[in-house]
């Protein structure tokens, strides 16, 4: 590793937030960049998610944070609630980013560094970065003249499962058994070898993927007609993983912490410890910090791997917040393993709740969920109920719901959200939680990220 990167771990230090970007910034948070031109990709995230174009808003709280310059500009691909950003400035007296609005077509159409037309209002930044660094957000920072934050190589390669498993392979770091594929051929062979070593399952992952997509589970007792489809080979061969289960392999339990990273020119700081909250499709749909269950020994290994996977993250050219996830496989004798699972080079869904969560109540715990409304409701009549509930946090508070992001349809009633709930301890969080479920006059789920 590079002997003059620090890596700096803040987690015992009453989870104390990095410095971030004393940089001004024009983010293009559009959730359809995600995976770096798989269109196949992107219209499967916008058809099992939902209402993805009201995605951006959760960075309207957390913006400026992360860069700390001045005059930061959020495009987003539709306006957020009004009523939640007044709520954010008086309520939370957080400081927020000028809003624009530019639509997904718009922002795709600047191919040669122009804006085509479209004019986005900035005050000179030098930098311009999103969820992803690609062709696209290169020739945006072209057209105003600034730079991104990280390299497309650093992105493209950071988010590739494939590459990180090579780099984990190569570095003697744990991973579970793995065959690399590049054909139909060499998944079904690598289905029956991980067959023949006692697993009931397996997963095929895309090498770009995320939320899911790009992920298919495979019982191991029926291969004949798994046919993985061609994006799935997008972003080069494909990972067959066996897959950990009760019962298998002598596996007792499986959990899915995160550790969340900040990576600057210099220093790779890491700045909070999840778990993640995760259905019985392994999709995520949350987290909460601190971890229920950490041991001093378990909690120094993912530190210690997840030091050495940001290390290569940075040589790679990625700067700005990332999050390394986990499996930890428990055996029947309660020895655990910690596998690296995959990085998520980018703002992630655990990094907007873990900045604005430490900023409110420092040294306290937080809990983020994901809940679709069974009907749909005016989002300023949402927020007005949840300060009927008693629920709603302000500023100097000990604990309650700070209602991040609505997520709304073409009839602009809000039908999802974000939550965060913030309390002294992570089951103080869930009661929270479960205490404003029950008094909605309408029913919730939990839902993906």
């Amino acid at each position: 590793m590079n002997g003059s990167l620090k890596t700096i771990e803040r987690q015992e230090t009453g989870f104390q937030m990095p410095e971030f970007w004393d940089r001004s910034v024009v983010f293009f948070a559009n959730l359809k960049s995600l995976f770096l031109g798989n269109d196949e990709q992107t219209a499967e995230l916008a058809y099992l998610v939902g209402e993805i174009d009201t995605y951006g808003g959760r960075l309207a709280s957390v913006l400026n944070l992360i860069y700390r310059g001045r005059d930061n500009v959020l495009v987003l691909e539709r306006f957020p609630e009004a009523a939640l950003l007044d709520y954010f400035r008086t309520a939370l007296d957080l400081k927020l980013p000028r809003i624009e609005t530019l639509s997904f077509g718009d922002y795709q159409s600047n191919t040669k560094g122009r804006n085509n037309g479209t004019c986005i209002q900035h005050s000179d930044p030098n930098w311009v970065d999103g969820y992803v660094t690609d062709d696209t957000l290169t020739n945006w920072a072209t057209s105003i003249s600034a730079q991104t934050i990280s390299t497309k190589n650093g992105c493209r390669i950071g988010n590739n499962k494939t590459k990180l498993y090579e780099f984990l392979a190569a570095n003697d770091l744990p991973t579970p058994d793995t065959h690399v594929a590049a054909s139909q051929k060499e998944i079904l062979e690598g289905l029956a070898a991980l067959k023949s070593k006692g697993y009931r399952r397996a997963v095929i992952r895309a090498a770009i993927g995320a939320s899911g997509i790009g992920m298919i589970k495979a019982d191991l007792d029926n291969t004949e007609r798994i046919r993985i489809p061609a994006k799935f080979f997008h972003g080069g061969p494909c990972l067959v993983q066996g897959w950990f289960e009760r019962s298998v392999r002598a596996t007792k339990s499986v959990t899915s912490p995160s550790v969340q990273l900040f990576l600057d020119e210099s220093t790779v700081h890491m700045f909070d410890i999840t778990d993640q909250i995760l259905s019985e499709q392994s999709i995520h749909e949350g987290n909460h910090s601190p971890p229920r269950k950490l041991t001093e020994a378990l909690r120094a290994e993912l530190i210690r791997q997840a030091g050495e996977t940001g290390e290569w993250l940075h040589q790679q050219g990625y700067r700005s917040t990332a999050s390394v996830d986990f499996l930890v496989v428990t055996d029947e004798n309660d020895y655990s393993t910690v596998y690296v699972c995959e990085i998520n080079a980018r703002i992630t869904g655990a990094t907007y709740p873990s900045v604005v969560g430490r900023h409110l109540l420092p040294g306290g715990a937080w809990l983020m969920r994901n809940l679709r409304l069974e009907s749909p409701i005016e989002g300023a009549r949402l927020l007005e109920l949840i300060d009927d509930s008693k629920r709603l946090f302000r500023k100097g508070d000990s604990k309650g719901v700070v209602p991040l992001n609505f997520n709304f349809g073409p009839d602009e009633l809000t039908a999802k959200g974000q939550f965060l709930c913030l309390a002294e301890t992570v089951d103080g969080c869930h009661a929270i939680l479960d205490s404003l479920v029950a008094s909605l006059p309408f029913k919730t789920r939990p839902e993906r990220d």
